[in-house]
């Protein structure tokens, strides 16, 4: 059984600024009419389902009342005739509401401190710092690779943003290879079934492709992208033309792969909003889970159950294209290691991803200066490189109260891509940051995990995630990729060209609303595209 979840507000609304600016006056007055709403919501909503995994069914940072609010403003709408109370400030009152331009997921949270501003830029540009191999005469930025995807995350997360396949000249610095097998003994199946393993990387080639190598080494192989054609006819009788990919590894520099070994293509995500889902309520993100499909919609959606790495703790997964990351610490650490080589206190691979079998590779030196700490990026690093991870701003809304925009936001209501994409969730009260603190947002994701089918299957196990599931990655910011990153790739692989073609690759539990979309009339296709790019 799915049912919705909460709202918040802070900040701007805790310093009484209230709802969007006077510009926007039909957000004014929902509060009372949000309140009102908490009558209609279920007794089973308020229940809640059993807890999953034993985790907690209920939030225990809110009051009766207020969970009454939350799941009263959390409630799918049934009208699409305007905009809902504080739709444009998609990502609370950290919103960015500055100019729309190639620098749109690059801003910092709008509700930050001074202080706080100042640790932003110092982790930007962390973030955008060139690592260079060791020794050096740079001491502090020494200890790239040996072996590496890329010399800095900016240049994975193009302008903060998505990155795209390699096609002509351009490289695959920002989509890898992830290289895994499933178990295949009984301490391997313990090892996945207690969670103390993801799956298990390639003996010589490790857990991903690395193209790139420090003077002196070389690099490991280079990925190849070729692609089939695919037509779908939609029922209007307009003809649509899908990438269908095939990957394989050309130019292996230490020997075949294992036979076991998989190959997942994995495209880097945007980067905004990163810290407000961190601070969704584990029991907020379940209650949408329904793995036996009892409600009967088709929809299976289920937490990726991951070990935190850094408490060791069981919890949820939220990061990544399967959820297998808990924090966007844990995400930093393992990006550090397996896509630059660079090891942290969290991850302390001094050589990234080298294998005992890749011997020279071993033999390099690494860039760990005692007396900056034990690890080539110390405590310090990671701090300003994770805040500013969690605080880059969700854009605001764009057209949101036009004709075509509400007409679309309602067929994706109705064609039922809500059912996976949760329009709306409300952050914890308690956070670290207070600027993240009981916030309304709207990812559009559920953050569960779906089977896709078989055309988006990778065949890889993440966790309990299988080769056929994904996370739901959420929809803010989504047309403003052309925008940001000059291009429009989209899903984990970037073979959708358009907002089109990733509908039309939805199969397994997408299907249904896939094949409304494919049957859906020209005008209504076009509004739902619009409504997309007003995210």
């Amino acid at each position: 059984m799915r049912r919705p979840i909460d709202f918040s507000r802070r900040s701007r609304l805790a310093k009484g600024v209230g709802p969007p600016p006077q510009k926007t006056p039909r957000y004014r007055n929902c509060r009372g009419a949000s309140l009102l709403l908490a009558l209609a919501f279920s007794a089973s909503a308020i229940a809640g389902e059993p807890g999953l995994v034993g985790f907690a069914s209920s939030r225990a940072d809110l009051t009766p009342q207020d969970q009454a609010r939350v799941l009263a403003v959390t409630r799918p709408t049934t009208d699409f005739s305007k905009p809902e109370p504080f739709e444009l400030m998609q990502g609370g009152a950290g919103t960015s509401e500055k100019d729309v331009n190639r620098d749109a997921f690059s801003q910092s949270a709008a509700n930050i401190t001074f202080e706080e501003e100042g640790t932003f830029k110092l982790g930007n540009a962390l973030f955008r710092k060139n690592w260079v191999s060791s020794p050096s005469s740079t001491q502090a930025s020494d200890g790239l690779g040996p072996l590496f995807n890329e010399r800095a995350c900016q240049n994975c997360h193009l302008k903060d943003g998505r990155g795209r396949p390699p096609e002509g000249g351009i490289g695959s610095t920002s989509m890898f290879l992830r290289l895994a097998r499933d178990a295949s003994s009984e301490e391997e199946k313990a090892a996945l079934a207690d969670h103390k393993a993801l799956n298990f990387p390639d003996p010589v080639y490790g857990s991903q492709l690395q193209e790139l190598a420090v003077p002196g080494l070389k690099g490991e192989g280079r990925m190849r992208v070729d692609y089939a054609q695919e037509k779908v006819v939609l029922a209007s009788g307009a003809v649509v033309s899908l990438r269908k990919p095939s990957y394989s590894v050309e130019d292996l520099a230490y020997g075949p792969l294992d036979p076991r070994t998989t190959l997942s293509p994995r495209l880097t995500p945007p980067m905004i909003g990163l810290g407000l889902i961190e601070r969704i309520a584990p029991a907020d993100i379940q209650s949408h889970a329904d793995p036996d499909d009892r409600d009967g919609d088709g929809i299976s959606g289920r937490p990726n159950i991951v070990r935190d790495e850094l408490s060791g703790e069981i919890t949820l997964g939220r990061f990544g294209w399967k959820a297998q990351a808990a924090s966007i610490r844990q995400q930093t650490a393992d990006a550090f290691a397996g896509d630059i080589g660079i090891s942290t206190p969290e991850v302390p691979k001094h050589w990234g991803d080298c294998t005992d079998a890749q011997k020279h590779c071993l033999a390099m030196p690494n860039g760990v200066q005692q007396r900056l700490g034990a690890a080539e990026a110390p405590p310090p690093v990671m701090d300003l490189v994770t805040f500013y991870s969690q605080n880059l701003a969700v854009p605001a809304r764009r057209d949101l109260g036009k004709p075509e925009v509400l007409a679309g936001k309602k067929q994706f209501y109705e064609m039922g891509c809500i059912s996976c994409h949760t329009p709306k969730f409300v952050t914890l009260r308690g956070t670290p940051n207070k600027a993240q603190a009981f916030q309304l947002i709207w990812p559009y994701s559920d953050f569960l995990l779906h089977d896709m089918g078989e055309g988006l299957a990778d065949g890889q196990r993440v966790g309990e995630a299988s080769g056929s599931e994904w996370r739901t990655p959420p929809l803010w910011g989504i047309g403003l990729t052309a925008t940001v990153n000059g291009n429009s790739f989209y899903l984990h692989d970037g073979r959708a060209r358009t907002l089109e073609e990733a509908i039309l690759w939805h199969g397994g539990e997408g299907r249904k609303a896939r094949d409304r979309f494919a049957a859906a009339d020209a005008a209504n296709r076009a509004a739902l595209i619009k409504f997309l790019e007003s995210l």
